[in-house]
């Protein structure tokens, strides 16, 4: 499908990337049949009655999830590269907006970014409230940065039942981006399975999913183009800048 004749090299755009577009990355996806969502309960290990209840199984949860992001095989892929060469050559202002914790989008380039579900590379303290960089196992006996208190660090990523990050500044974009493009996303996790309905009714957006298969929410896209992330998003990203020049 051609790029919409509206488009223009100056439109603004809105990223929205999920857990596909580091699967091949070597990171584990949460919602595939085999993914870690299937291995163990969300009840369990990511909502705040499950810090309060058990902090030691949810620590050890996510101390896993950090030394498995920092394996030194772990590297951003094209996918990953292409969104970052969009954000430096596109004429008008790119938003990426990714519901993933690693740090694969940073370290290939892209610097216009918001981790609306936090970063695993950074720990919270409840004591101070203060987010500081962590690439340590966090325990009981982990001393804030910032305070200095012991005791009040968890791992700053949002939980279920917790409110994602920036989310106002999210909308505004949403109100007026011209294009939508969401990657490797399951369309089950709200809000940001809503972020497209909201681009195509208010904004009046041309939306864009690129998924390795069809999503849950596929039939509210104008667009859908399916297969491996690293084939898919640098081909699509090619056409947007043969149409800025």
């Amino acid at each position: 499908m051609p790029l919409p004749a509206t488009l223009t090299p100056d439109a603004p755009i809105v990223i929205l990337t999920g857990a596909g577009i580091s699967k091949e990355s070597g990171l584990e996806t949460f919602r595939d049949a085999d993914g870690i969502w299937s291995k163990v309960r969300i009840e369990d290990v990511a909502t705040p009655e499950a810090f309060a209840r058990d902090p030691v199984t949810v620590q050890g949860f996510y101390n896993a999830r950090r030394q498995s992001l920092l394996n030194p095989n772990v590297q951003p892929n094209a996918a990953h590269a292409a969104l970052a060469r969009l954000e430096q050559a596109w004429s008008g202002p790119v938003l990426l907006v990714t519901q993933n914790i690693d740090d694969l989008h940073e370290r290939a380039g892209s610097t216009n970014l918001i981790h609306m579900h936090g970063e695993m590379l950074k720990a919270l303290c409840e004591i101070c409230d203060a987010s500081s960089p962590w690439h340590e196992d966090l325990s009981d006996e982990a001393i804030c940065p910032r305070c200095g208190s012991a005791g009040g660090l968890r791992p700053d990523v949002v939980w279920f039942g917790e409110m994602p990050y920036e989310m106002e500044r999210i909308f505004a974009a949403l109100a007026r981006c011209a294009l939508f493009i969401s990657i490797g996303t399951s369309g089950n996790v709200y809000p940001a399975a809503g972020f497209v309905q909201e681009a195509r009714m208010v904004a009046g957006a041309h939306t864009v999913e690129l998924n390795l298969e069809p999503s849950s929410g596929v039939t509210a896209f104008a667009e859908a183009r399916h297969g491996p992330a690293t084939e898919i998003v640098p081909a699509y990203v090619e056409e947007l800048l043969a149409l800025a020049g």
